[in-house]
Protein backbone atom coordinates (compact mmCIF):
# COMPACT_ATOMS: atom_id res chain seq x y z
CA UNK A 1 0.00 0.00 0.00
CA UNK A 2 2.83 2.45 0.75
CA UNK A 3 4.33 1.89 -2.68
CA UNK A 4 1.02 2.60 -4.40
CA UNK A 5 0.52 5.81 -2.46
CA UNK A 6 4.03 7.00 -3.42
CA UNK A 7 3.38 6.30 -7.13
CA UNK A 8 0.07 8.17 -6.94
CA UNK A 9 1.78 11.16 -5.30
CA UNK A 10 4.52 11.19 -7.96
CA UNK A 11 1.94 11.08 -10.77
CA UNK A 12 -0.06 13.91 -9.16
CA UNK A 13 3.09 16.07 -8.87
CA UNK A 14 4.03 15.49 -12.50
CA UNK A 15 0.47 16.36 -13.58
CA UNK A 16 0.60 19.62 -11.65
CA UNK A 17 3.92 20.54 -13.27
CA UNK A 18 2.53 19.76 -16.75
CA UNK A 19 -0.50 21.96 -16.06
CA UNK A 20 1.74 24.82 -14.83
CA UNK A 21 3.92 24.55 -17.94
CA UNK A 22 0.89 24.55 -20.18
CA UNK A 23 -0.57 27.70 -18.60
CA UNK A 24 2.61 29.82 -18.76
CA UNK A 25 2.60 30.52 -22.55
CA UNK A 26 -1.13 31.33 -22.44
CA UNK A 27 -0.51 34.07 -19.86
CA UNK A 28 2.41 35.63 -21.80
CA UNK A 29 0.83 35.62 -25.28
CA UNK A 30 -1.69 38.48 -24.75
CA UNK A 31 1.04 40.76 -23.41
CA UNK A 32 3.16 40.35 -26.53
CA UNK A 33 0.17 40.87 -28.81
CA UNK A 34 -0.90 43.96 -26.87
CA UNK A 35 2.50 45.62 -27.27
CA UNK A 36 2.48 44.93 -31.00
CA UNK A 37 -0.95 46.46 -31.53
CA UNK A 38 -0.03 49.56 -29.51
CA UNK A 39 3.09 50.16 -31.58
CA UNK A 40 1.18 49.85 -34.86
CA UNK A 41 -1.60 52.15 -33.65
CA UNK A 42 0.89 54.77 -32.44
CA UNK A 43 2.77 54.70 -35.74
CA UNK A 44 -0.47 55.02 -37.72
CA UNK A 45 -1.60 58.07 -35.76
CA UNK A 46 1.77 59.77 -36.16
CA UNK A 47 1.80 59.00 -39.88
CA UNK A 48 -1.60 60.67 -40.19
CA UNK A 49 -0.29 63.71 -38.32
CA UNK A 50 2.74 63.82 -40.64
CA UNK A 51 0.49 63.78 -43.72
CA UNK A 52 -1.49 66.72 -42.31
CA UNK A 53 1.82 68.50 -41.68
CA UNK A 54 2.81 68.05 -45.33
CA UNK A 55 -0.51 69.41 -46.62
CA UNK A 56 -0.35 72.44 -44.31
CA UNK A 57 3.19 73.14 -45.53
CA UNK A 58 1.98 73.24 -49.12
CA UNK A 59 -0.74 75.73 -48.14
CA UNK A 60 1.82 77.83 -46.24
CA UNK A 61 4.12 77.90 -49.28
CA UNK A 62 1.24 79.17 -51.43
CA UNK A 63 0.40 81.89 -48.89
CA UNK A 64 4.04 82.97 -48.51
CA UNK A 65 4.72 83.12 -52.23
CA UNK A 66 1.44 84.97 -52.80
CA UNK A 67 2.36 87.58 -50.19
CA UNK A 68 5.86 88.00 -51.64
CA UNK A 69 4.72 88.36 -55.26
CA UNK A 70 1.81 90.66 -54.41
CA UNK A 71 4.00 93.05 -52.43
CA UNK A 72 6.98 92.79 -54.78
CA UNK A 73 4.89 93.84 -57.78
CA UNK A 74 2.93 96.60 -56.01
CA UNK A 75 3.43 99.83 -57.94
CA UNK A 76 1.10 102.48 -59.36
CA UNK A 77 1.56 105.72 -61.25
CA UNK A 78 -1.21 108.31 -61.25
CA UNK A 79 -2.48 109.27 -64.71
CA UNK A 80 -2.09 113.01 -64.22
CA UNK A 81 1.59 113.77 -64.67
CA UNK A 82 3.79 115.80 -66.94
CA UNK A 83 7.12 115.13 -68.55
CA UNK A 84 8.97 116.51 -65.51
CA UNK A 85 6.63 115.66 -62.62
CA UNK A 86 4.62 112.54 -61.75
CA UNK A 87 3.12 110.77 -58.77
CA UNK A 88 4.15 107.16 -58.25
CA UNK A 89 3.89 104.67 -55.39
CA UNK A 90 6.05 101.56 -55.22
CA UNK A 91 6.77 99.01 -52.51
CA UNK A 92 10.51 99.78 -52.55
CA UNK A 93 9.82 103.37 -51.53
CA UNK A 94 9.31 102.14 -47.96
CA UNK A 95 11.87 100.04 -46.00
CA UNK A 96 9.05 98.25 -44.14
CA UNK A 97 7.67 96.90 -47.40
CA UNK A 98 11.11 95.81 -48.59
CA UNK A 99 11.68 93.98 -45.29
CA UNK A 100 8.25 92.38 -45.72
CA UNK A 101 9.24 91.00 -49.13
CA UNK A 102 12.53 89.65 -47.80
CA UNK A 103 10.93 88.06 -44.71
CA UNK A 104 8.19 86.29 -46.65
CA UNK A 105 10.58 85.20 -49.39
CA UNK A 106 12.94 83.65 -46.81
CA UNK A 107 10.07 81.90 -45.02
CA UNK A 108 8.67 80.57 -48.29
CA UNK A 109 12.11 79.32 -49.34
CA UNK A 110 12.55 77.57 -46.01
CA UNK A 111 9.13 75.91 -46.30
CA UNK A 112 10.02 74.56 -49.73
CA UNK A 113 13.29 73.14 -48.36
CA UNK A 114 11.43 71.61 -45.41
CA UNK A 115 9.22 69.43 -47.62
CA UNK A 116 11.76 66.54 -47.83
CA UNK A 117 11.97 66.45 -44.01
CA UNK A 118 8.18 66.38 -43.84
CA UNK A 119 8.19 63.42 -46.24
CA UNK A 120 10.72 61.65 -43.99
CA UNK A 121 8.31 62.01 -41.04
CA UNK A 122 5.63 60.33 -43.18
CA UNK A 123 7.92 57.42 -44.09
CA UNK A 124 9.29 57.16 -40.52
CA UNK A 125 6.56 58.52 -38.24
CA UNK A 126 8.35 57.51 -35.04
CA UNK A 127 11.62 59.28 -35.96
CA UNK A 128 12.31 62.09 -33.50
CA UNK A 129 15.22 64.16 -35.00
CA UNK A 130 13.40 65.35 -38.19
CA UNK A 131 10.43 66.52 -36.13
CA UNK A 132 12.67 68.43 -33.70
CA UNK A 133 14.46 70.09 -36.64
CA UNK A 134 11.14 71.15 -38.20
CA UNK A 135 9.68 72.59 -35.01
CA UNK A 136 12.85 74.64 -34.39
CA UNK A 137 13.00 76.18 -37.87
CA UNK A 138 9.22 76.64 -38.03
CA UNK A 139 9.52 78.81 -34.94
CA UNK A 140 12.26 80.90 -36.56
CA UNK A 141 10.17 81.30 -39.73
CA UNK A 142 7.16 82.34 -37.65
CA UNK A 143 9.21 85.01 -35.87
CA UNK A 144 10.56 86.40 -39.13
CA UNK A 145 7.15 86.41 -40.83
CA UNK A 146 5.50 88.07 -37.84
CA UNK A 147 8.10 90.85 -37.82
CA UNK A 148 7.69 91.53 -41.54
CA UNK A 149 3.90 91.33 -41.50
CA UNK A 150 3.52 93.56 -38.46
CA UNK A 151 5.75 96.31 -39.84
CA UNK A 152 3.96 96.25 -43.20
CA UNK A 153 0.54 96.26 -41.51
CA UNK A 154 1.41 99.48 -39.67
CA UNK A 155 2.33 101.20 -42.95
CA UNK A 156 -0.82 99.93 -44.67
CA UNK A 157 -2.92 101.31 -41.83
CA UNK A 158 -1.30 104.74 -42.25
CA UNK A 159 -1.84 104.57 -46.00
CA UNK A 160 -5.56 103.98 -45.43
CA UNK A 161 -6.17 106.23 -42.43
CA UNK A 162 -3.27 108.66 -42.31
CA UNK A 163 -2.14 110.45 -39.14
CA UNK A 164 -2.93 114.12 -38.69
CA UNK A 165 -0.63 114.45 -35.66
CA UNK A 166 2.44 113.65 -37.76
CA UNK A 167 1.11 115.03 -41.06
CA UNK A 168 0.86 111.58 -42.62
CA UNK A 169 -1.65 111.86 -45.46
CA UNK A 170 -3.89 108.94 -46.40
CA UNK A 171 -2.90 108.04 -49.96
CA UNK A 172 -5.27 105.16 -50.70
CA UNK A 173 -7.90 107.42 -52.25
CA UNK A 174 -5.36 108.34 -54.93
CA UNK A 175 -3.36 105.09 -55.11
CA UNK A 176 -6.29 102.69 -54.86
CA UNK A 177 -4.78 99.77 -56.79
CA UNK A 178 -1.51 100.04 -54.90
CA UNK A 179 -3.27 99.96 -51.54
CA UNK A 180 -5.41 96.98 -52.52
CA UNK A 181 -2.33 95.04 -53.56
CA UNK A 182 -0.29 95.74 -50.44
CA UNK A 183 -3.33 95.06 -48.23
CA UNK A 184 -3.81 91.68 -49.91
CA UNK A 185 -0.14 90.90 -49.39
CA UNK A 186 -0.43 91.64 -45.67
CA UNK A 187 -3.53 89.43 -45.37
CA UNK A 188 -1.68 86.56 -47.10
CA UNK A 189 1.23 87.05 -44.71
CA UNK A 190 -1.05 86.79 -41.70
CA UNK A 191 -2.51 83.59 -43.15
CA UNK A 192 1.06 82.30 -43.38
CA UNK A 193 1.57 83.15 -39.71
CA UNK A 194 -1.51 81.13 -38.72
CA UNK A 195 -0.34 78.15 -40.78
CA UNK A 196 3.13 78.30 -39.21
CA UNK A 197 1.56 78.27 -35.75
CA UNK A 198 -0.49 75.26 -36.83
CA UNK A 199 2.69 73.50 -38.02
CA UNK A 200 4.34 74.08 -34.65
CA UNK A 201 1.30 72.66 -32.85
CA UNK A 202 1.29 69.62 -35.16
CA UNK A 203 4.96 68.95 -34.43
CA UNK A 204 4.35 69.30 -30.70
CA UNK A 205 1.49 66.78 -30.88
CA UNK A 206 3.68 64.35 -32.85
CA UNK A 207 6.45 64.63 -30.24
CA UNK A 208 4.15 64.30 -27.24
CA UNK A 209 4.36 60.50 -26.93
CA UNK A 210 8.11 60.21 -27.50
Amino acid sequence: MMKGEEEAAIEAGEGSRREAKGKTPIMEAPLIGSRGRTGRDDGGVKRGVAIIDFIVRLCAIAAGLGATVAMGTATETLPFFTQFFQFQASYDDLPAFKFFVIANAVSSGYLILSLPFSIVTIARPLAKPPRLLLIAFDTVALTLTTAGGSSAAAIVYLAHKGNTSTNWIAICQQFNNFCQRVSGAVVASFILMVLLILLIVISAVALKNH
